[in-house]
C-alpha cells in the first residue's frame, strides 16, 4: 500500500520526536511491503518565520492531499519567542486551531495507558494504579467555547472581555455517534462529561447524547459533571473506558489523564473528520527548554503514528506491531528521562527510536 501522509514537524522538539516517528514507519513499511510518502508541510512558528504567518492557504491544500498528516508540537516560549510579539491570530497555536477547523478535524481521541513497566512513573498510589488501566478520551475539536465569538471592549470605563461557548445538536451528535462507536470496540462503556447543572450547551449535550445511546443498547452510558470527573481520574482512573466530553473540558481533562499515565510524552492524539483522514500528534506541548538537547520522548508521536495506521490505513497489525515493540522496549528497561525510574537505561530521543524500530516484526 502506498502510504500518502503530509508531515508537520513543527517547533521546539516537534521535528527530533517526528523523526523518530517516521523512522519507526520506515521499518512498519519494509517489514509489511507498504511504502510511505511523506510531505514536508510548515505550520507554526516554522510557518511564520518563512510565510509570516502560522497556516497558509497552499499547506492546507497539501494536507487535504494526503491520506493522512503527521504533526509534532507548535509553538515556543511565551516570553521570549519573536511570535507572541505578533497579535494572537498569527500565532502559532492559531495555525493548530484553523488547520482543525479547515480539515473539519471534529473528534479527538486521546487515549490515556497506564503500561505496567512505568507504574512507578505514575505518580498516584500504587493500590490505585495496581494493573494498570487504559481509558480513551473523546473530545469534540472545533466547536465551543475555542472557536466561539470572542471580543474585548470598554463598557462603562471598565474593561471587558466575552467569549460565546455554543454548541447545536448536530455537532453534539456526530462527536457522540463516533465516541459510541469506539466504545464498542473496547469495553462499552461511556462516560459523557458536561456541566449540565449550570450551562445551558451542556443541558443540550446531555439530551442528544443520551439519544444517540438509544441506537447502542450494549453501550452503558453514565453522565458525570466535569469537576467530579477531574476528581475520579485520580481517584479511580480504572473506572473510565470512554469519555466523551466538548472541547474546553476534553482539552483540560486529557492532559490530567496523561500525568497520571507517568508522562505527557506517552500521550498520543488522532485528529479524525469524517472520512478516513485524520491529524495525529503527541499531546504534548513543543518544550522549547529541551529542544535540540536529544532527551524529549518520542513514544507519543509513535503511538500517534500507529494510530494513523489504524484509523486512516485500516493497518491494525502493523499499528498492533509499533504498540508491542514500543511495550517490549519498556519491558527491557529503556526510559526517556521524563519516565526514568532508579535501576532502568536512560536514552535519548534518537535511541529510543533506534529501540522501537528495531522490534517492529
Amino acid at each position: 500500500m502506498n502510504l500518502n501522509i503530509g508531515v508537520i514537524k513543527g517547533d521546539g522538539i516537534g521535528p527530533e520526536i517526528v523523526t523518530e516517528a517516521m523512522k519507526v514507519l520506515d521499518k512498519v513499511a519494509d517489514v509489511y511491503g507498504h511504502t510511505c510518502n511523506y510531505t514536508q508541510l510548515l505550520m507554526g512558528g516554522a510557518s511564520i518565520d518563512v510565510h509570516g504567518v502560522p497556516l497558509t492557504s497552499e499547506t492546507v491544500a497539501q494536507a487535504k492531499a494526503s491520506d493522512a498528516v503527521l504533526m509534532g508540537s507548535i509553538g515556543g516560549d511565551a516570553k521570549t519567542s519573536p511570535w507572541y510579539q505578533l497579535e494572537p491570530s498569527k500565532r502559532p497555536e492559531a495555525g493548530l486551531l484553523k488547520i482543525r477547523k479547515e480539515l473539519n478535524l471534529f473528534a479527538n481521541l486521546r487515549p490515556a495507558i497506564l503500561y505496567d513497566e512505568l507504574k512507578g512513573a505514575c505518580p498516584l498510589k500504587e493500590e490505585i494504579t495496581e494493573g494498570g488501566f487504559d481509558l480513551m478520551i473523546m473530545r469534540e475539536l472545533t466547536g465551543g467555547l475555542y472557536f466561539g465569538e470572542r471580543k474585548t471592549i470598554e463598557e462603562d470605563g471598565v474593561i471587558t472581555a466575552h467569549d460565546s461557548l455554543t454548541y447545536n445538536e448536530n455537532e453534539i451528535r456526530r462527536i457522540a455517534k463516533r465516541g459510541f462507536d469506539i466504545a464498542m470496540k473496547r469495553r462499552k462503556k461511556v462516560t459523557s462529561v458536561d456541566k449540565a447543572n449550570v450551562l445551558d450547551s451542556s443541558r443540550l449535550w446531555r439530551k442528544v447524547v443520551e439519544e444517540v445511546a438509544k441506537d447502542y443498547p450494549e453501550v452503558t452510558l453514565e453522565h458525570m459533571l466535569v469537576d467530579n470527573c477531574a476528581m475520579q481520574l485520580v481517584r479511580d482512573p480504572k473506572q473510565f473506558d470512554v469519555v466523551l466530553t466538548e472541547n474546553m473540558f476534553g482539552d483540560i481533562l486529557s492532559d490530567e489523564a496523561s500525568m497520571v499515565t507517568g508522562s505527557i510524552g506517552m500521550l498520543a492524539s488522532a485528529s479524525l473528520n469524517e472520512t478516513k483522514f485524520g491529524l495525529y500528534e503527541p499531546s504534548g506541548g513543543s518544550a522549547p527548554d529541551i529542544a535540540g538537547k536529544g532527551i524529549a520522548n518520542p513514544i507519543a508521536t509513535i503511538l500517534s503514528a500507529a494510530m494513523m495506521l489504524r484509523f486512516s490505513f485500516d493497518l491494525d497489525k502493523e499499528a498492533d506491531a509499533i504498540e508491542n515493540a514500543v511495550e517490549k522496549v519498556l519491558k527491557e528497561g529503556y526510559r526517556t528521562i521524563d519516565i526514568m525510574s532508579e535501576g532502568k537505561t536512560q536514552v535519548g530521543t534518537e535511541k529510543m527510536g533506534d529501540l522501537i524500530a528495531g522490534y517492529i516484526e
